[in-house]
């Protein structure tokens, strides 16, 4: 019996790696956030990106990497691959816009965001980061709160497919907190007017 049981524990462990492998190295963390509108991932190869760009009828890419960083863990960008993708995406009849963003965002980096997604000519896009890990879902929580209503402890779980709470979308850790504490632009006009 407990062979049987370490057999169907071995089995899952090889496939929850075989889906982390797939996903993050193959599908390149992509993933749909609103059907037919907005996409995130994180880097695709230039000579891959054209397939996605076809495949979703993708008009805009949304670049949230930022060179010249001093973490080289989260952001490990170089300004030669940043390069070679806007020339693959605009190679494709695409829009590229650097959107180049810390972890967590300042108001002129949202602003810059809100220009491209605030432009209904400049849908769907595909919003990106390095991994597609930790800015890519942030912009595309904020995506959903800002232009689709969703509430905002809703959009912070969804921004990681499961254990969001051991993940940089938890409770007390700077991206979870932010999305918790994000005030759509409505909504801070409200406030301002009182």
């Amino acid at each position: 019996m407990k062979k049987k049981i370490l057999i169907v524990v071995a089995l899952l462990v090889v496939v929850g790696v075989g889906y982390y492998v797939w996903a993050i190295n193959i599908n390149h963390n992509f993933k749909t956030i609103s059907e037919g509108k907005v996409y995130k991932s994180g880097v695709i190869p230039p000579d891959q990106i054209a397939d996605y760009i076809e495949k979703y009828h993708i008009k805009s890419v949304v670049d949230l990497r930022r060179p010249g960083t001093n973490d080289l863990v989260n952001n490990p960008e170089k300004t030669p691959e940043l390069a070679a993708e806007k020339a693959a995406v605009e190679k494709a009849g695409t829009k590229y816009f650097d959107v180049g963003s810390e972890q967590i965002p300042d108001q002129a980096t949202l602003d810059r965001f809100y220009a491209v997604m605030d432009d209904p000519a400049n849908y769907p896009v595909l919003i990106h980061c390095h991994h597609g890990e930790g800015r890519a879902p942030l912009f595309s929580a904020v995506y959903k709160i800002e232009y689709e209503g969703v509430p905002n402890e809703e959009a912070r779980k969804d921004a990681r497919t499961f254990l969001v709470e051991y993940s940089p979308f938890a409770n007390g850790k700077p991206k979870g907190e932010f999305l918790k504490a994000y005030k759509t632009r409505k909504e801070s006009a409200v406030a301002e007017r009182k």
